[in-house]
């Protein structure tokens, strides 16, 4: 028999705010769809092998229920299913999803359903019609039929062995449109034997105050266990799937990173230490410092670049600029930051820019373990402020910062010394062809001239400069360029514009970016591939004379 009460673990508290009192769960399930409704974002594929791994990850880090898939969509998701049966999870639940029967068939002849059983996972989430503009105008049948498909397929799970999370789609929509009739959907789905009863903000339109006033609402009228699925429409995602756990809802759905169809659904990444940190509700996450390098593990398999601004995990969300703040910060981090980041496994950052003060460039030596005096900061500050005037901008270029504070430090960071280059360009038929051509003398006054091929100048330059070092430094033969961007700094000066080039290069343990700017984007080039070699260099125990750039 199914208990359809709510949760035993639940507080009645006060909202700080208003006043209001309300039901707030002392443990809350977290539904990641990541697999299902993540992978219908724009551009985005996961092949049967990412959403193993990400499986994984998922269940390593405490997720009650992971949805795996819509079997009777696709082959992929079949296979998926077939692949993960020989998983044994430490944490999680397993979900296949699948929407109710086809009209005009039973439960038994309907192949979606046949997909689902054939998952052999325990539990199911089974999507069904609640707003009745959907039922008559999409699914096109009347609100009693679509009452009577709803129990039907819920009840047929159940007679064959799963467990049943019922989505209620459009279920805001429709309550706001036929309240009475989206009641009756749930009780038919209650009445059937559904567990829990998740009601979904599927176009993304509905505000946090709606959504609180509705599920509490649900929860007095039916007293059922509810949850919330939003997507991310309105840009209220997650405050929506907080103010329903404030409702009373103790399951939340939602994807790692916010992915999903058209701007996304809830993004975990913000609800899960949103709920533990913030609300004092628990989930099954045991390690939450573990949240960060997950978000970046998830966004690495779905090909998609780290949002760099996305609260909590975001590599800009801990990150100080200016210079009033990193003083406050410095003091006391609760001044400009309302948690720790080492809570998410995030960290603080210190950027230095025209912006900065004194302060800033001392918690940013400190940072790279560089010894400075206050009045070495001061001078440094000043040559900073100097270079970004001329377009240097050292906020994404660690590495060119970490050499110019060492060289003002009077440190020797190279090696090495660029005696003088030349490229070439070629056309034969429709093909341009590029070479480069450099001289290099290190420490000891040895001189090596090399040239290199490319499929471009820059390119030609970085082969050709590496040629002639590696012979005296082997080591540099790990490294190589993995990212090259060219912003035209003012484009109102067209072709002689000055440009800025930045640089990321990486040894298979380290990655670094470097910075070049000049009117000639060769010359902006060459600055940052040899900011990045001496990097390597310097990182390796490798030092020397400073460069001298003679441009030819």
């Amino acid at each position: 028999m199914i208990n359809h009460t709510l949760p035993e673990e639940s507080r009645w508290s006060r909202n700080q705010t208003t006043g209001g009192i309300y039901l707030l769960p002392t443990r809350a399930s977290i539904f990641d769809t990541t697999l299902r409704d993540g992978s219908q974002t724009e551009g985005v594929s996961f092949s049967t092998e990412d959403k193993l791994e990400i499986l994984d990850r998922l269940d390593s880090f405490g997720i009650d229920f992971i949805e795996g898939g819509y079997p009777g969509s696709n082959p992929k998701d079949k296979a998926f299913f077939k692949a993960a049966k020989s998983i044994k999870l430490k944490n999680g639940k397993l979900v296949a999803f699948g929407s109710t029967h086809r009209p005009g068939q039973s439960p038994g002849q309907d192949q979606n359903l046949k997909a689902l059983l054939d998952t052999e996972t325990e539990w199911v989430c089974i999507f069904g019609k609640s707003w009745d503009l959907h039922t008559e105008k999409a699914l096109q049948v009347s609100l009693e039929e679509n009452l009577d498909i709803v129990h039907d397929t819920v009840a047929f799970m159940k007679e064959n062995g799963r467990r049943v999370v019922f989505d209620a789609e459009h279920f805001f929509d429709g309550y706001k449109n036929n309240q009475k009739y989206a009641l009756q959907v749930l009780g038919q789905a209650k009445k059937a034997g559904a567990e829990w009863f998740c009601l979904c903000d599927t176009n993304g339109g509905a505000f946090p105050s709606e959504v609180f006033q509705i599920v509490s609402h649900v929860r007095q009228e039916l007293n059922i266990p509810l949850g919330i699925h939003a997507h991310n429409d309105g840009d209220l995602a997650v405050g929506n799937s907080l103010a329903a756990v404030e409702a009373g809802a103790s399951m939340v759905q939602g994807t790692m990173n916010g992915l999903g169809e058209r701007c996304g659904n809830a993004n975990l990444c913000s609800v899960i230490p949103n709920l533990m940190l913030k609300m004092g509700v628990q989930t099954g996450v045991q390690h939450l410092d573990r949240l960060t390098s997950l978000a970046n593990f998830v966004a690495e398999m779905a090909n998609i670049a780290p949002y760099p601004r996305a609260p909590y995990v975001g590599k800009s969300a801990f990150a100080h600029k200016g210079g009033i703040h990193v003083s406050a910060v410095l003091k006391d981090s609760r001044t400009y930051e309302h948690v720790d980041p080492a809570l998410i496994g995030n960290l603080r950052r210190i950027l230095v820019s025209e912006l900065s003060g004194v302060s800033n460039i001392m918690a940013k030596a400190e940072e790279l373990g560089i010894d400075t005096e206050r009045d070495g900061g001061r001078s440094i500050l000043g040559k900073m402020k100097e270079l970004e005037a001329q377009g240097f901008q050292y906020e994404a270029a660690d590495a060119s910062l970490e050499l110019l504070i060492r060289k003002l430090k009077g440190q020797n960071t190279s090696p090495f010394r660029l005696d003088g280059f030349r490229t070439f360009m070629d056309v034969t038929g429709d093909v341009m062809t590029s070479e480069a051509s450099v001289r290099v003398v290190d420490s000891d006054g040895t001189l090596e001239h090399t040239a290199a091929n490319g499929n471009g100048p820059v390119n030609a330059l970085d082969r050709a400069l590496r040629k002639a070092l590696e012979r005296f430094y082997p080591v540099l033969k790990e490294m190589r360029l993995i990212d090259y961007k060219v912003r035209v700094i003012d484009g109102k000066e067209a072709t002689a514009a000055k440009v800025r080039v930045l640089i990321s290069s990486t040894d298979g343990s380290q990655t670094w970016t470097t910075i070049g700017v000049s009117e000639n984007i060769i010359e902006a080039s060459l600055m940052a591939l040899i900011d990045s070699i001496e990097y390597k260099l310097m990182k390796a125990g490798i030092s020397g004379n400073d460069v001298t750039l003679n441009c030819q």
